[in-house]
Formats: structure tokens, sequence, C-alpha cells
């Protein structure tokens, strides 16, 4: 697919809300882990239909459909125009398909729909002692929220950001990015089976509420700034009556406000959950 930007020589090119672009960088690899999924879940939810009910299918299936409608949907072509895109194109990789992906414990599914010889195999590799340090270094809190932190704040960075729009290569690694941290985050969060605790439940509460914060703070500096912070749109041709600092402002509000939704409602459920946990007993004198 030609660069939009590299392309754009005289009026904005047009984008049509039903032109999809089913890029197989992308297509296939969803094709293959939702067949996997869907094929693993007949047998797992047989097994153990009080973890696997119909809902959490339907959370997994969601969760791969919100990664297809940011990179394959208009917004993909609109991003190069307008940081309204863009932004929905990072909330839907950063914090939609990636909760709704553990919502539906995916792990277990996904294992079963493999052919046997091959699932034999990935528990082998898994089994290894370094990729067991490597897994168990990715699966702490603390490195997940720190490379959350660090990828939304690097790629927002002007720097960054008009080298991902400049360049197809970088504009897919920045995507990359934003799924690959997405997931690492809400993992400890959602804490999908067979997933182990390492954190109290309620640890989970500052973790989520902080990184609410980041999101928030980068999304007021984009709101209230008073100039534009990405040079490319100002170069770009536009099709839109919006300017690109009015542009700029409205993305910085849709990242504070709905972008912020996900986080509030992560803290409220488990503030009900620490509420409902039943309390240890302890021993009268």
């Amino acid at each position: 697919m030609s660069h939009p930007i590299a392309s754009a020589a005289g009026a904005a090119p047009e984008v049509s809300w039903l032109s999809w672009s089913f890029e197989p960088a992308v297509i296939l690899p969803v094709v293959v882990v939702g067949a996997l999924y869907l094929h693993g879940w007949t047998t797992v939810s047989r097994r153990m239909p009080e973890r696997f009910g119909a809902g959490r299918r339907a959370a997994g299936v969601a969760g791969l459909a919100a990664v297809v409608l940011a990179l394959c949907s208009p917004l993909d072509a609109l991003a190069h125009q307008l940081l309204v895109a863009h932004m929905v194109q990072h909330l839907l990789l950063m914090v939609i398909a990636p909760p709704l992906v553990w919502l539906g414990a995916p792990m277990a599914p996904m294992l079963l729909g493999l052919p046997r010889p091959v699932r034999r195999g990935v528990a082998s590799v898994l089994a290894a002692p370094a990729v067991r340090r490597l897994t168990h270094a990715l699966a702490d809190p603390r490195v997940a929220w720190i490379a959350f932190v660090v990828v939304l704040w690097a790629w927002h960075a002007p720097a960054l950001y008009d080298r991902a729009l400049r360049s197809d290569g970088w504009h897919h690694v920045q995507h990359a990015c934003f799924l690959a941290t997405g997931l690492l985050f809400w993992r400890p969060v959602i804490l999908a089976w067979p997933a182990r605790l390492a954190w109290p439940r309620w640890a989970m509460i500052p973790y989520v509420a902080l990184a609410e914060l980041q999101n928030s703070a980068l999304a007021a500096i984009l709101a209230f700034s008073g100039r534009v912070l990405y040079p490319t749109y100002e170069t770009v041709p536009r099709a839109w009556s919006v300017s690109p600092v009015e542009d700029q402002a409205i993305a910085g509000v849709i990242m504070w406000v709905p972008g912020s939704l996900p986080f509030l409602f992560a803290v409220l459920w488990l503030v009900l959950a620490a509420i409902r946990a039943p309390r240890p007993a302890y021993a009268r004198s």
C-alpha cells in the first residue's frame, strides 16, 4: 500500500468510509489466532463451562475485531490526515483490544486449538529455562507498567510520531509497540485463567490509576497546547475543514475522556472485587 503522505501531491486523497485495506500482515495473524481460539474453545468450554462461558468467547472475538478495525479500516488512511483518527487507532490498540482479548481467557483455548504434535512442541519451548525466565520477567507488573508508559510517551514525542507518519515501516513498528505493551499492561489487571497472581489484587488499583494519570497528562498537553506538536499534519494536504491545532485539541479530548474510561472502569471493577473479597478469619482470643 502506498504511503498517503508520500503520494500526496496536491489535494488530499479521498478516503471512503467503505474502503478497507485488508493487509495480509494484519489479517493473516488475526485469522490464524481467531481460528485456533474458536477451535480450542469447543474443547475447553466442554471441560470447564464455568470458566469459559459464551461471554468470554464474545470478548475474545471482539478484541481481535478491534485490532482489525484499528489497522484495516479507513481509520488507517485517515490517520495520515487527522490526528483524531490516529488517536482512535492508538486507543483501540492500547486500551480496547488488549483487555477484551484477556477477558476472552485465550491461552488455554489457543493451546488446545493447535494440532497435538505442534502443541507438544510449543509446550516444550515454553518449558525451556530461558523462555520461562523471559515470560516470568514479562509477567512482572513493574515491567508491564514501565513498558506501557514508556511506549505511550515515546511514540507521542514529536520526532518519533512524525517519523511514524512518514514511514510505513515505522508506522507498523509503532502499532506493534502499542498492541504488545497494551497486552502486557492489561494482563495482570484481567488475570485471565490460568494466569497466577503476582501482586495482591488491591495493588492493581494504583497500578491502573497511575497509568491513567500518564494518559491524562499526555491528553492535556495535546488538548491545551497552543501550537501544532506534529509538523507533518501542517504539511499534508487536508480534505477537512478542521485546522491542525483544532484537530490536535480534539484528539487530546478523545484521549482524555473516552480514553480514560477503560482505566476508570478497571479501577471500579478492582475496588468492587476488593470489597466483595472474603475477609480472612481471625481466631478469637
